[in-house]
């Protein structure tokens, strides 16, 4: 493995605990992180899409060429849509156990940074650091909490980079380190593209070449191999869509890459606030570039250089794509984290100068400032709303004042700064948020008026029978199609003879169901209106189309005329 110094000799790890106890520190971080009250924030445009497209590979059965309420929806590879259809043929309709799945991934991503920040520096304080870093960014917490695809794509590429680097560290050919790193490449390709290769992968090779100098003696082979593996993993599926669907392939093709440069087009600088993206580490990241680049005597300087050269090429090339969203930052809190955790490690280890101490304490006394304001927030925003209880108002401010005071000795200590001691409270920081502040969170998407078409789910009377809209009113939102778990198609209401044809089948409307069919020969089965908006009525953000009016549309039964009566 690389020491410090740069040659294959091997060197003891640094541990102050048994091993055991670093994964299951990581894992109580991650579960606060990622699961606990992951149920509270209802599931977002994206998320329906994705999990709509998940339910209709299960409903229908086809598994290879996704569909999106009826249509071919091949814009993104489908390995996170198969482990989303697989929990729903388990547990269907469940959010919770959904959003749980894309936590696991982003604990995955979690242990595999820790095991690549100790492969650096055979440190496993460091790696650790690194890792709880990454738990507790706030793009990162984001992700891992939604039924969203970016954080598989970059969980499987930081596999993959750690295989990597252990195969290049450690002596002779490394096969099985070099094949897993083959199929973790092909497992990120087939989450989604090749996006992860891009904003994560090529900057992290740029740096590892540029600074830590790997050597291909005797690793020709299987690197080979290794890309052999990520190649057949990656392309199988987009070959088989090709070979079957090749018209409608070419044009998504077509379409996604002109999006990157003519949909969300931004200026270049636009990503000048990515520290924003680490959350209450923002301030700890933008310190540890400062800190780089003014003190140049660490103990893990090459390792360092490498974790600042990858963050900036990351911010780079990110900022070449004309495209641009807040969420694609999210691989840049790889390389972010392990720049923050070793300046965080120098904090912890080494004497402070003057200069070391102020910085130091800049950012813990923001912190703690934000730690006092927090009840208050909550007292001004949902207490007095009546959106949130005394009892959770108390504990919040209980904790909060609490971890400010712990953090204000910590940095005024006659003992000198206790950098160790606000680590440690920054993370319980981010545990008492995701266990306690989230709660009242879930009271501001409370509707008492909403009525969820996902009812239609257990009505047997629309059983068995299609499912139309109106295609004049827009749109179909994809929140209706998840919730209610059917493929709504369109349907032109202005020919009779299309809606006879079809008859009986469900309609769902934003109009009125009685004046669309007035005059038809149809006889109408009323339903129920349904308002799916979380939003309470008059609130800005309650959007009238997720208000549907659905019906049964069936024949009219035309009644035989009676025979004339004989004198």
């Amino acid at each position: 493995m690389y020491t410090s110094h740069g040659s294959y000799r091997k060197k003891e790890v640094i541990s102050s605990f048994h091993p055991a106890v670093y994964y299951l520190i990581l894992l109580i971080v991650c579960c606060f992180a990622f699961i606990i009250n992951n149920q509270v924030i209802p599931a977002d445009l994206m998320e329906s899409r994705n999990l709509a497209t998940a339910q209709e590979m299960v409903r229908e059965g086809n598994y290879l060429v996704p569909t999106m309420n009826g249509e071919l929806r091949l814009e993104k590879p489908p390995l996170p849509t198969w482990i989303a259809a697989g929990v729903e043929k388990l547990i269907p309709g469940n959010l919770m156990v959904q959003r749980c799945m894309a936590g696991l991934s982003a604990t995955l991503m979690v242990i595999f940074l820790y095991l690549t920040g100790t492969c650096l520096t055979r440190n496993r304080n460091i790696g650790l650091l690194t890792a709880l870093i990454l738990a507790t960014c706030f793009n990162v917490v984001l992700m891992g909490r939604t039924a969203t695809w970016d954080i598989y794509c970059h969980s499987f590429m930081t596999g993959a980079i750690y295989f990597f680097l252990v195969a290049f560290g450690e002596r002779g050919k490394q096969w099985g380190n070099f094949l897993a790193a083959g199929l973790f490449l092909g497992l990120s390709f087939l989450s989604k593209g090749p996006v992860s290769f891009y904003a994560l992968l090529l900057p992290f090779l740029i740096s590892y070449i540029l600074v830590l100098h790997p050597s291909l003696r005797g690793k020709k082979a299987p690197l080979f191999c290794m890309i052999l593996i990520a190649v057949i993993v990656s392309c199988w599926w987009m070959i088989y869509i090709l070979i079957f669907h090749s018209d409608m392939a070419l044009a998504i093709a077509q379409k996604e890459s002109t999006s990157w440069i003519n949909h969300n087009v931004r200026p270049w600088y636009y990503y000048w606030q990515f520290p924003a993206e680490a959350g209450i580490w923002a301030l700890f990241l933008v310190t540890s570039v400062i800190y780089y680049f003014t003190y140049k005597k660490q103990e893990y300087r090459r390792e360092y250089t490498f974790s600042i050269l990858w963050l900036i090429l990351s911010l780079i090339l990110l900022s070449l794509i004309p495209e641009k969203k807040t969420r694609y930052l999210l691989p840049i809190l790889v390389p972010a984290s392990l720049s923050v955790a070793f300046y965080i490690y120098y904090q912890i280890k080494c004497g402070l100068t003057r200069g070391e101490k102020f910085l130091f304490r800049l950012n813990a006394f923001v912190i703690a400032i934000i730690l006092l304001g927090i009840p208050v927030a909550l007292y001004l925003m949902f207490f007095r709303q009546g959106e949130m209880s005394l009892l959770i108002v108390s504990i919040t401010g209980v904790l909060s004042w609490g971890l400010a005071l712990f953090i204000f000795i910590s940095i005024y200590n006659r003992g000198g700064i206790q950098a160790k001691a606000v680590f440690v409270a920054i993370i319980l920081t981010m545990i008492m948020i995701e266990s306690v502040c989230l709660l009242p969170i879930g009271d501001m998407f409370i509707n008492d008026d909403r009525h969820s078409i996902r009812m239609l789910r257990d009505n047997e009377q629309v059983a068995g029978l299609p499912f139309f809209y109106n295609p004049e009113e827009g749109l179909l939102r994809m929140e209706l199609v998840y919730e209610a778990n059917k493929t709504i198609r369109p349907i032109d209401l202005s020919q009779d003879a299309v809606i006879y044809d079809h008859l009986p089948f469900v309609l769902v409307s934003g109009m009125p169901i009685d004046s669309l069919m007035a005059g038809k020969l149809v006889e109408i089965e009323w339903i129920d209106q349904f308002d799916n908006n979380w939003r309470k009525v008059g609130h800005k953000r309650h959007n009238p189309e997720l208000v549907r009016e659905v019906a049964i549309i069936r024949g009219m039964e035309v009644q035989p005329e009676p025979e004339p009566v004989e004198e």
